[in-house]
């Protein structure tokens, strides 16, 4: 009886954030057709659905694994940077844009999450600060690596290069350099759309909700309380942390890709640690192992900056005055519990009768 509680919470729970999203959506759309969204608002909207994503895959390595990585934003990088390559690759190959954009997704997703891979298997070994600075190297390599990296494509198919420049490449007649180094990729087809980024959204919680709520990530959070614990009664320390990882990683690939193709150029340093630090933000204003935290906080700190412009010069330091604020009311006890006490009396009596019914049995 009591798991038949507790499923149902956790499925009302789900429905709950996939409500958010679509309400939200719902109400997006709304606001375009009525022309009450700038422009500029309208240009962020693919970028916060990336950044949704990235908080969700984000709060999955450091909410539920309880791992502290600061290299996510090196798996969007890579995703970004296959992503596109795939995309303008096979331009001829798949003329239709949706259908390309998805194969593009899927690419980007795949490159990340092998990456995440090979990655996770030498540095979850480790854990605290040094598992942050290995991270962290990775996120950093990854953007030196793209920086020296040149990639054509012509008749005979793509051509990979390391070295000074894009003449290296010997493309043949009618080729095109792609990735040209520390100039990144010009001329992107900029297919990323809003509903594609809401679309993509819903998958990412199907994945991580589904996963959170299964019995593999109930080991996945067995080890984040107590590794020694969990391992005592037979769980696989490895493979559990990997499964995490890998899925975090493959997320923030396809994040990455949808993030570059509403650009028509990017580059490396956009990849930077300053967007891993981020991204880390979202997922710890949003609360750890919070996801519908994290959806909320990657919104509205993605819209604040934008919405502060009319303030020019004082925008950045009510931007800082605005997050501190917010850090400090969602890690205070005191805060909580009167957001505790109000959500009661806003509950309708018949349903806080019948959650004190399920907590009680």
């Amino acid at each position: 009886m009591d798991a038949m509680i507790v499923l149902k919470k956790t499925t009302r729970n789900n429905l709950y954030t996939y409500a958010l999203v679509i309400v939200a959506y719902l109400i997006v759309q709304l606001l375009i057709s009525g022309g009450n969204i700038s422009s500029s608002l309208q240009g962020q909207l693919v970028p916060i659905c990336a950044y949704v994503i990235l908080a969700i895959s984000l709060n999955l390595t450091v909410g539920i694994l309880g791992e502290l990585s600061l290299g996510h934003a090196g798996f969007m990088s890579i995703g970004a940077f296959a992503g596109v390559v795939a995309c303008i690759s096979l331009e001829q190959i798949i003329p239709i844009t949706i259908l390309r954009l998805i194969v593009s997704l899927i690419v980007g997703a795949l490159f990340a999450g092998v990456a995440g891979f090979l990655i996770g298997i030498p540095v979850l070994r480790l854990k605290g600060d040094y598992l942050a600075i290995v991270t962290l190297a990775f996120g950093e390599i990854i953007k030196n690596i793209i920086n020296i990296l040149y990639v054509g494509l012509d008749k005979a198919g793509l051509h990979i290069s390391f070295l000074s420049d894009s003449n290296a490449l010997n493309l043949g007649e009618g080729g095109r350099v792609i990735i040209d180094g520390p100039l990144g990729i010009t001329g992107i087809p900029k297919l990323s759309t809003f509903t594609i980024g809401f679309v993509l959204i819903l998958i990412t919680l199907f994945i991580v909700l589904n996963l959170v709520d299964s019995r593999s990530g109930r080991a996945i959070m067995a080890l984040r309380d107590n590794r020694i614990a969990a391992e005592s009664v037979g769980i696989h320390i490895t493979k559990y942390k990997l499964m995490a990882f890998v899925t975090s990683a493959a997320l923030a690939g396809a994040a990455g890709t949808l993030f570059a193709m509403n650009y028509s150029t990017i580059i490396a340093s956009k990849f930077g640690f300053n967007t891993s630090i981020l991204i880390l933000v979202f997922v710890v204003l949003g609360g750890l192992g919070n996801i519908r935290g994290s959806i909320i906080a990657a919104t509205l700190l993605t819209i604040l900056p934008e919405l502060l412009r009319e303030f020019n010069s004082y925008r950045m330091l009510l931007y800082a005055i605005v997050l501190i604020l917010i850090m400090l009311a969602t890690n205070n006890d005191a805060f909580k519990s009167h957001l505790g006490a109000l959500k009661a009396r806003l509950l309708p009596a018949k349903l806080r009768k019948e959650k004190g019914g399920a907590e009680n049995g």
